[in-house]
């Protein structure tokens, strides 16, 4: 049996009673797919029910094969040797023992007929850009990023029948995209991927487009599903046009009968009192009248019905993704005026700031560097939550930090209430209202944050921070197009286009940063912070 996915009445709720999936069916075969929709759709938690991660509330899943699952963010314990994480440590440990001369039968049976599991583990390391680790290092000695790929290593080794990633390139520096891109250009069996990287969905052979609880399949890379979509909408917005002229023309027809039948009522009711004709002929008329009318009215009542349900129709068939409205308050720094000052700064793990940096103004500043160069330790040190090992940072201005992980919200406690925690000060309607801009309208104010999926989450954070006072007016983010589908990387960059502060965002996605108008390029490269040309951007990233 050719490995494949079948999902058949699907259900899941969460426990709080929010419903993610219900009756959904469908099933993947061989080959690429990416799985597409807006956050919240559902993407990785069909991803953790086909892995075995999730438990559904009701249907069944069906993989023909082994499963190979790559979290969106993957955890491995610190204090693993490498071999450990790879999930080869007895086998190495077993070649060992046998080249040494140690013949026990277990060693053999351990080994089994992975005799090159060792070389097979290190050209693998070598292919994701891994060579330089090692076997024998421990998973605390690598970066966040060199993590992603460890456990990517793991599964290829593992040679699963069906890989599930879910946002692989987050975290990932370009360099380790490419390696990442590389290996899913290769994959020879079933694999389903999340991911908002245009790039990476464009190596795909179909998209699975999840919305509204129902999968559409089209043919092709992301650049084919968005022209076959491009038409799909074109037709759609035709037909609410002309179900909007036919709902016109139906009300006006209504309108007019209205008109025709009063008339009518008047000139009966005019004869019936100037007696022209018996009572009992004139009282004949005036029943045949009514029940003439009665029907005609009905007629064109339920010709405005059906015409308005064509236009609703018409109308559900065009996209209108929900997308962040993210309206951020007034914060306009003037041209010149001190933003932020860094003098001779060591921090933590290493890094450092060799000299004086300054910040002016509505400065607009990208970050980039390879994963571990020190970005995030810089930015942590720059808010406060680390402490600079030597140096002096001096902050002018009011800002705000959005970490990679989205820590700053609570887990246990609501959207709202995580909210109300930057804004003791607001009523109860002022943070509603704000999160209504962000999507979280009604009950869904009330999901715990730990339900929350990643876009949901960055979200919730962002609300978080922008209605925190005072507001901010240097506002610095760590890849905060990590976890949001591309409906709302666009909108996070029409908002930033607004910002009047500063800005410092790291970030690994290039078309991103180009698109918000980036006025300095800071490179983190060897432990040290330099100042590059626009030019050196795309080799240095």
């Amino acid at each position: 049996m050719s490995p494949s996915i079948t999902c058949t009445s699907l259900a899941f709720t969460w426990p709080d009673g929010t419903a993610v999936l219900e009756g959904l069916d469908v099933a993947f075969g061989p080959g690429r797919t990416g799985l597409v929709g807006v956050n919240g759709s559902g993407k990785s938690t069909l991803l953790k029910l086909i892995a075995g991660e999730l438990r559904p509330a009701d249907g069944t899943v069906r993989v023909a094969g082994e499963v190979g699952y790559l979290p969106q963010n993957v955890t491995l314990d610190t204090a693993l040797r490498v071999d450990e994480a790879l999930g080869i440590a007895g086998r190495r440990a077993a070649l060992h023992a046998i080249e040494a001369g140690d013949v026990a039968e277990e060693h053999f049976e351990t080994v089994g007929d992975d005799w090159d599991v060792e070389e097979r583990a290190l050209a693998t390391l070598g292919e994701l850009g891994l060579g330089h680790i090692g076997l024998d290092r421990t998973v605390g000695e690598v970066s966040g990023g060199e993590s992603v790929l460890l456990r990517l290593a793991a599964l290829l080794l593992g040679r699963p029948d069906v890989l599930l990633l879910d946002e692989p390139t987050n975290n990932l520096d370009l360099y380790a995209r490419r390696r990442l891109y590389a290996a899913v250009a290769n994959w020879p069996g079933v694999m389903v991927v999340v991911s908002h990287d245009r790039e990476l969905l464009e190596l795909v052979d179909q998209i699975a487009d999840l919305r509204s609880g129902e999968v559409t399949w089209y043919g092709g890379n992301f650049s084919a599903y968005e022209e076959a979509l491009a038409v799909e909408q074109e037709a759609a917005e035709r037909m609410v046009r002309v179900a909007e002229a036919d709902f016109r023309k139906q009300k006006r027809e209504l309108a007019d009968a209205q008109v025709k039948l009063a008339r009518r009522k008047r000139y009966g009711q005019k004869m019936f009192e100037q007696k022209r004709e018996p009572k009992i002929v004139m009282g004949a008329r005036k029943r045949a009248a009514q029940e003439s009318a009665g029907k005609h009215r009905i007629m064109h009542e339920e010709k405005l019905a059906e015409a308005r349900e064509r236009l609703d129709d018409a109308v559900d068939a065009v996209r209108d993704d929900d997308e962040i409205r993210v309206d951020l308050p007034y914060t306009a720094v003037p041209p010149g005026r001190d933003v932020l000052t860094l003098m001779d700064l060591e921090l933590a793990y290493g890094a450092r700031v060799d000299g004086g940096f300054d910040l002016r103004g509505p400065e607009r500043v990208a970050l980039i560097g390879r994963n571990g160069a020190g970005k995030t330790t810089l930015l942590r040190t720059i808010a406060g939550e680390l402490e600079p090992v030597s140096g002096e940072v001096r902050a002018h201005v009011p800002l705000r930090f959005l970490p990679q992980r989205l820590d700053v919200l609570d887990a246990e406690l609501t959207v709202a209430e995580n909210v109300a925690r930057f804004a003791p000060g607001a009523t109860n309607n002022r943070v509603r209202a704000r999160l209504a801009r962000f999507l979280f309208r009604g009950a869904r104010a009330d999901q715990k944050a730990a339900t929350l999926s990643g876009g949901e989450r960055f979200r919730a954070a962002l609300a978080a921070l922008m209605l925190a006072e005072p507001a901010p007016q240097l506002l610095m983010l760590d890849e905060p197009t990590n976890n949001l589908d591309m409906a709302s990387v666009r909108q996070l960059t029409t908002a930033l286009e607004s910002y009047e502060g500063a800005l410092i965002v790291a970030s690994h996605d290039l078309p991103f940063l180009e698109s918000i108008g980036i006025t300095r390029w800071l490179l983190m490269e060897e432990g040290e912070l330099k100042e590059i040309t626009t030019e050196a951007v795309g080799y240095s990233a």
